[in-house]
């Protein structure tokens, strides 16, 4: 699965750079999308930034990515055809997610926050930027381990994987539902973001949703065959499910200030999973 897996995160890790850089104008980031899909769709070029989208990228790392955009594409044309396939139909989602992002947030910052119109608007855009990676993830599997991957049926270990990554992105969304806010978008969909008595409610009743999901991905990872598949798929779940711990227990200042789980706790976590605890004991 390296290959396919490690590639598609490459890509996506690029587009998200392109969407985030915040020193272009909307306009500009959306056309640096538009231009990165068709390469990653058609796959036989090489984007060309300019140096203002370059010098907009502020970390160093992120440039390198930008600036070997096109190795990856290149990698992208060795892969075999159906993997390749799965890797540009997971793009296209994803860039079409951060897309539409960028045109419902695209006000300039410290205008009134707009909110997503619907509990469909936050649940379509967690699947475009984190459930289609579940499915990917699955199906990429099952494509190059078959029942190495996993002997449970396929359309099962899609659906859990789906659930698994759209309660991944609701956690990101909740943890940093301050400074969203303070960028001018609300991702839960409220009538009116500034009011913080019904943004509480809402952070409620979604963080109760969030942990349904991450259930999901907890189940997922009992019924792979590797263990060290089992390792790379839980360890989310464990972080996720102690941060929703902490967000319970949180004021509104410590969620402004960030909500972290602590490194020693992450080390513990993966401890348990390499030694193989049951997915039961690390809930």
């Amino acid at each position: 699965m390296r290959g396919a897996a490690s590639l598609g995160y490459l890509l996506a890790r690029t587009s998200d750079t392109l969407a985030d850089s915040l020193a272009l104008g909307v306009s500009q980031r959306l056309e640096c999308l538009d231009e990165f899909a068709r390469e990653v769709a058609v796959g036989d070029g090489v984007p060309r930034w300019s140096m203002q989208v370059l010098n907009a990228v502020t970390d160093p790392r992120e440039r390198r990515l930008l600036e070997a955009a096109g190795d990856c594409l290149a990698a992208l044309r060795r892969l075999p055809a159906v993997e390749a396939g799965l890797v540009r139909e997971v793009l296209a989602t994803i860039i079409d997610g951060q897309r539409l992002d960028l045109q419902r947030f695209g006000a300039p910052e410290g205008a009134s926050p707009v909110a997503l119109a619907s509990d469909a608007e936050l649940e379509d855009y967690t699947w475009r930027v984190a459930g289609c990676v579940g499915g990917f993830w699955t199906r990429l599997g099952y494509l190059t381990m078959g029942d190495r991957f996993s002997k449970s049926d396929e359309g099962e270990m899609i659906r859990l994987g789906i659930a698994y990554g759209k309660g991944l992105q609701l956690i990101n969304i909740l943890r940093d539902m301050p400074q969203d806010l303070a960028h001018g978008r609300c991702y839960l969909p409220v009538m009116d973001p500034e009011n913080h008595y019904e943004l509480a409610a809402s952070h409620r009743r979604w963080m109760d949703h969030a942990s349904d999901c991450i259930d999901s991905g907890f189940r997922y990872a009992t019924m792979l065959r590797s263990r060290r598949l089992q390792v790379a798929s839980v360890m989310p779940a464990m972080i996720a499910k102690e941060t929703l711990a902490l967000m319970r227990k949180a004021s509104w200042d410590e969620l402004r200030q960030g909500i972290k789980v602590p490194r020693i706790k992450v080390y513990v976590m993966l401890l348990k999973a390499l030694c193989g605890l049951r997915v039961r004991d690390n809930m």
